[in-house]
């Protein structure tokens, strides 16, 4: 029989690693990244372009070359293209980041034929049809209209001007005014400009037969397609954070507070990037952490409150994020500027290191368990110019960290006069 009055004891991972993509490259010269897991009959297969909003020439550019796909080409119009990835059972994903777009199929191995048929279709011959492109601005534009009447997107928005600057494509936010200037010329350039057999890379996960992999070959690999001379050339932008250190947003209305503060930080490649992220998921990045603890659970200012990281080209950002009534909004950022004095002048107990550093490594073991999450983690590596051994590193970091080390990380990084502090709620006194 089990006792249950003790608790088992906890097992950490000695050592870690995950399956690498076998890689191959086609006759035309597109990489092609094969995991083969799973006993599932479903494939994913997915098309990375060079050129995301880093390289745009007006605000949502980017963003609507790669959602305007889906609404017509030259062999499908866009509800052929729904309903007959409806009828075979597909799903399809289109999203755009700084330097990339992502252009996702999920289908059943036996349907591949027909679905592939509309995935190089969609790649290589897309039309940006006027009609459908007016249909898909109105409802961004209803969908922003709503979202600014929301304290919270007002704060992103007002905490990403505050700390990249208005000229930094993050801190550029985008204004109601710029869904005028799309077009479908404008939307065409892009896509000549970026869209081609020279800028892309495929991955292709799940049960992959050889079958899949000639059938891939066939569409994407035995030619080119797009202008392959317009190579996408990587682009630097400096960050310049706004003087004042308080930006109040108003909305009279507003039964809550949305409260985020945060500032530039390192760099994915910087050496102490790995062993910041374990410093921050100690503040708040998970349930047990500081912030929690102290502004949820012992003052009851909100239901949540987080820490975390956000990653860009040549630069991260700190960002503190939550919701609160509007009288606590003042006691709430002295607590959370407490929290980080005490991780400055006290040591971390190793019982809360080691809680944070379970939770992290349980993370890392989830993370990485299926063919669709490893193919994640791959296109992450490739799109972050990051090397193979970024996954063996961050688990040494995880474990191999001490509290002096916490100490001296908050000490030179958690820094109380550069933290921004955005409020977008209402006006108390």
């Amino acid at each position: 029989m089990i006792d249950r009055t003790f608790q088992p004891p906890v097992c950490e991972p000695e050592d870690f690693s995950i399956q690498r993509p076998e890689c191959q490259v086609l006759p035309n010269g597109i990489p092609l990244n094969i995991l083969n897991v799973g006993d599932n009959e479903v494939v994913r297969i997915d098309v990375l372009m060079k050129g995301g909003r880093w390289h745009q020439d007006l605000p949502l550019q980017a963003l609507f070359t790669n959602r305007m796909l889906r609404e017509g080409t030259l062999r499908y119009t866009s509800s052929e293209i729904a309903e007959k990835l409806d009828y075979y059972g597909a799903w399809l994903e289109l999203s755009s980041a700084a330097e990339y777009a992502f252009i996702t199929l999920y289908s059943l191995n036996k349907y591949l034929p027909q679905t592939l048929d509309v995935l190089e279709s969609m790649v290589k011959e897309p039309t940006f049809p006027e009609k459908e492109l007016q249909t898909v601005i109105a409802n961004n534009v209803q969908q922003f209209k709503v979202n600014s009447s929301k304290v919270d997107f007002l704060a992103h928005r007002g905490l990403a001007e505050a700390i990249f600057g208005k000229h930094h494509p993050c801190g550029r936010v985008v204004q109601e005014e710029d869904y005028t200037h799309i077009n479908s010329e404008v939307l065409r350039r892009f896509y000549e400009d970026h869209y081609h057999s020279g800028n892309c890379s495929l991955y292709v996960s799940g049960l992959v037969t050889d079958d899949c992999l000639a059938r891939i070959e066939n569409r994407f690999g035995q030619g080119t397609f797009g202008d392959c001379r317009k190579q996408t050339v990587p682009k630097d932008f400096s960050p310049v954070s706004m003087t004042p250190k308080r930006v109040f947003i108003e909305r009279s209305d507003a039964m809550q507070s949305a409260v985020k503060m945060g500032m530039t930080t390192l760099e994915r490649t910087h050496p102490d990037h790995l062993k910041l992220r374990v410093l921050v998921t100690l503040l708040g990045g998970y349930f047990g952490s500081r912030l929690m603890s102290n502004i949820r659970e012992e003052k009851g200012y909100t239901y949540g409150i987080s820490a975390g990281l956000v990653s860009y080209p040549g630069v991260s950002s700190l960002v503190i994020s939550t919701e609160t009534a509007n009288e606590y909004v003042e006691p709430l950022i002295g607590e959370v500027y407490r929290e980080i004095d005490r991780l400055q002048s006290e040591r971390v107990s190793e019982e809360e290191l080691a809680m944070a550093r379970n939770y992290m490594l349980g993370d890392m073991c989830r993370n990485y368990e299926s063919a669709f999450s490893l193919a994640d983690a791959w296109i992450f590596l490739q799109t972050s110019s990051l090397p193979d051994s970024f996954f063996y590193e961050s688990f040494r970091a995880i474990q191999t960290i001490t509290p002096e080390e916490i100490q001296r990380l908050a000490g030179d990084y958690l820094c109380k006069e550069t933290l921004k502090e955005v409020v977008s709620g209402k006006k108390m006194g």
